[in-house]
């Protein structure tokens, strides 16, 4: 598996991680425990060092609930792996935003807890929607949780684009922060403009939804119904029509060495070498799979990218 740097935060991830939001969430259905162990697994065979989980993906009860499966499910290897997760919105409170000092603490030793580890190598402001959801006192205390071990890189997991990206400029330019987080795939780009700017200033990058909720999985058609707490349920059948017509066009990303629209979509992502490590979303291995050999394969041609950015004429919404 291909490694590459985390920007300049010091370290070698591989270019695909395995994302845990589905764990627990059931946004895209149900997983059982054993498909999430054996993904886990897969993961770790595949040669990926990099998992990426957060407090919020729990029940409206329970706190953490992946955390704790990612934890169980590396058991003996947890410490031979980079793991991020974050802070601030918590799914037994509805997510409500909860950014300052003394749920910071509260949260990071929450997440050490259930991911049976001393410390987290990546810890990422989940998703404020604004700067006024940002207490000033969180930075300090961030940075004494950093001087504990407990936490090594501070970063932002951006939600809510057009609103937060400059307070992502802003925390980079100030060396708040070391990583940022986006959506970016074949169907969002938005964040294309942001992630070129805050590597070239060393800031590493890790991309998500890169399947776009799953329309870019292959298995979406204008006869998909979803069930209704499916993520996708949200789209009216027009929006659903206009996806399905776009995906068809990009019939010409699969080919000899790249089998799959997955791997067409991982492929294309990590073709954009400013972006340091792709996250699979797989809820069991034969998912995962793709997004392995999408990385393996080899890069597109300058005129297959060219054709891919000349038939992109919207963003398609994010989660």
């Amino acid at each position: 598996m291909e490694r590459r740097p985390l920007g300049e935060a010091g370290l070698e991830v591989t270019a695909v991680g395995l994302g845990t939001w589905a764990f627990a969430s059931q946004i895209y259905g149900d997983v059982p425990r054993e498909n999430a162990n054996n993904t886990i697994a897969a993961a770790l065979d595949a040669g990926i060092n990099f998992f990426d989980t957060a407090p919020l993906y729990g029940t409206d009860t329970v706190d953490g609930v992946a955390e704790t499966i990612l934890g169980e499910g590396l058991g003996t290897r947890r410490n031979d792996v980079f793991i991020s997760s974050k802070f601030g919105r918590y799914s037994s409170d509805g997510a409500a935003p909860n950014f300052h000092a003394s749920r910071a603490r509260e949260s990071v030793e929450g997440s050490l807890k259930r991911l049976g580890r001393d410390h987290i190598d990546v810890l990422f402001f989940h998703s404020p929607f604004g700067p006024s959801d940002i207490h000033d006192d969180v930075w300090e205390e961030l940075d004494r949780l950093r001087g504990e071990g407990k936490v090594r890189i501070i970063g932002h997991s951006i939600s809510m684009f057009e609103d937060t990206e400059g307070m992502a400029r802003a925390w980079a330019r100030e060396r708040r922060i070391s990583v940022v987080q986006v959506v970016y795939s074949l169907m969002n780009r938005q964040s294309e403009r942001l992630i070129s700017e805050l590597a070239a200033d060393g800031i590493g990058v890790v991309a998500r939804e890169s399947l776009a909720n799953g329309f870019l999985s292959g298995t979406v058609t204008e006869a998909t119904v979803f069930e209704s707490n499916n993520i996708n349920a949200r789209y009216p059948a027009e929006e659903i029509r206009e996806r399905i017509k776009y995906i068809s066009e990009l019939d010409f990303l699969v080919r000899s060495d790249v089998q799959t629209l997955p791997q067409a979509a991982t492929r294309w992502v990590l073709d954009n070498p400013n972006v340091s490590v792709i996250l699979s979303g797989a809820k069991n291995p034969d998912e995962l799979a793709d997004w392995v050999a999408g990385a393996r394969a080899r890069p597109y041609a300058e005129d297959e990218l060219r054709r891919a950015a000349e038939i992109h004429t919207r963003d398609f919404q994010a989660a």
